[in-house]
């Protein structure tokens, strides 16, 4: 949802501390990170190059198989499923996590930097879409309306990194503001599709039915609309939501 920063915070209240020495050790650690991510140092220099921040991050890419396996086996029994609506809000507190180990190691990377991101596109886009599909939003149509979904969250994180320079700060230098629902907001429509499992409402019986002419082109689930509506808040401009 947001990238690292290996930096301490100055105190709330003061003026952002300008440290040129730490500033300077900062890019020779980044220039470092660069050529060992450049150099031909044999299979494992990628391992290398990763912190233990890193690795809690790619712990967010689990549901989409839990989504999978559900796919495959028996539609009545609703243990995959489960497992993939739960590893979604545990996606957030590894989101939450991977920062906090940074700043108590002190110590972040550019891999993690991307990886954050990444993640978050995977654990709050790619996963609810998955799941969403196994559920029963399984037409063309419905496939149409998810893509659009993942594409947004996509765009929006895309636009995060790029603007985040540029969008005002309050004394510790942190952004006052997301520029759209962030990302993590998508677990809204995630603990409902949780409410609708626990209610059998799956398949054949997904609340609001389906529209269009069965195996038409134009058959598709209303439902799917709260994902379209997501996408469009996320990916919005003029929504503005203020920073914890």
């Amino acid at each position: 949802m947001s990238r690292r920063s290996s930096a301490a915070p100055s105190p709330a209240g003061s003026e952002p501390v300008n440290n040129d020495a730490s500033s300077s050790k900062d890019r020779v650690v980044e220039d470092k990170q660069k050529k060992l991510l450049s150099a031909d140092t044999g299979h494992f220099s990628l391992v290398r190059a990763l912190h233990l921040a890193d690795l809690v991050t790619e712990l967010n890419v689990m549901s989409v198989f839990s989504s999978m396996r559900y796919c495959l086996g028996d539609s009545t029994q609703y243990r995959d499923l489960w497992i993939a609506l739960s590893f979604m809000p545990f996606g957030l507190f590894f989101d939450f996590m991977d920062g906090k180990i940074a700043r108590w190691r002190r110590k972040s990377s550019l891999m993690g930097q991307e990886l954050d991101s990444l993640a978050d596109l995977i654990s709050f886009g790619v996963a609810p879409a998955s799941a969403a599909f196994a559920i029963g939003m399984r037409t063309p149509l419905d496939h149409l309306f998810l893509t659009f979904f993942v594409l947004c969250g996509l765009t929006r994180l895309a636009r995060f990194n790029v603007t985040v320079a540029t969008l005002p700060k309050d004394v510790t230098g942190k952004s006052q503001y997301f520029e759209g629902t962030p990302i993590p907001t998508t677990l809204g429509i995630v603990a409902l599709m949780a409410y609708w499992v626990s209610r059998d409402w799956v398949l054949a019986d997904i609340p609001w039915g389906v529209v269009g002419e069965p195996g038409s082109l134009l058959e598709f689930h209303p439902a799917v609309g709260l994902f379209v509506l997501h996408g469009c808040l996320m990916v919005s401009r003029t929504i503005h939501i203020p920073k914890p």
